[in-house]
């Protein structure tokens, strides 16, 4: 094959990539396969969800993927910036799917973990009872966190059922004895007062009665 020949061939495969490279279906695939976060403006509203476009292709952003809670008015995102990500590509059917749910899944609990770490043990908490298990009361705390009293840990006196004891809504104080991968274990009984067994009150007998009882002992006594 003459060098000619060749460099005709090689610059032909050059020109192939770099049109592959540009079609947009290609582009829009090579978002996805590494999860490439594409800042967008919402352009459209439709039935179930909203339209943006992407590398001028028309993506579809179902309404359950706009937030990480129910939308009431899908037309308050009308031209809103998001953030999001494409999770489905099918250039037949000429389908682009984004989602924005997944992105803001991760804030989310980036900005939680930096909450956690922000925590001290022994810290004292006040809290609001949120849901009863029969293991324990899970507690909600400032900053949107969340912490768990297992039922050992609710009263110095043995509690069989949290709901025995505690209702939903109910305010209390707590102490953070543990955290760990991310999870806040809290105790109520680290903050009572101790019990002590009560101590039994001995009455010392005065001086003169001790010498009163001795005279009648000694008044009875036979020499």
């Amino acid at each position: 094959m003459s060098e000619e020949l060749l460099q005709e061939e090689t610059t032909m495969a050059d020109l192939e990539e770099h049109f592959d490279n540009a079609n947009p279906w290609n582009v829009v695939q090579s978002y996805m396969e590494n999860k490439t976060v594409l800042p967008v403006k919402v352009e459209g509203i439709v039935n179930g969800g909203a339209i943006a476009m992407v590398e001028g292709l028309r993506g579809f952003i179902p309404a359950s993927k706009l937030s990480l809670s129910y939308i009431e008015d899908l037309e308050t995102y009308l031209l809103k910036d998001i953030e999001v990500r494409v999770i489905e590509v099918n250039q037949a059917e000429e389908r682009l799917i984004l989602s924005a749910r997944e992105i803001l899944k991760e804030k989310e609990k980036k900005a939680m973990e930096e909450k956690i770490a922000g925590l001290k043990t022994g810290t004292v908490l006040t809290g609001k009872v949120e849901s009863l298990q029969n293991y324990g009361a899970f507690v909600r705390l400032e900053d949107g966190l969340s912490g768990l009293v297992h039922v050992s840990q609710i009263s110095q006196k043995r509690v069989k059922s949290p709901k025995d004891v505690l209702n939903v809504g109910d305010e209390v104080k707590v102490k953070i004895i543990g955290i760990k991968d991310g999870k806040i274990s809290l105790s109520m009984k680290a903050l009572e007062e101790r019990e002590e067994a009560p101590v039994e009150k001995v009455e010392i007998p005065k001086s003169e009665n001790i010498g009163t009882s001795l005279g009648d002992l000694f008044k009875n006594l036979k020499l």
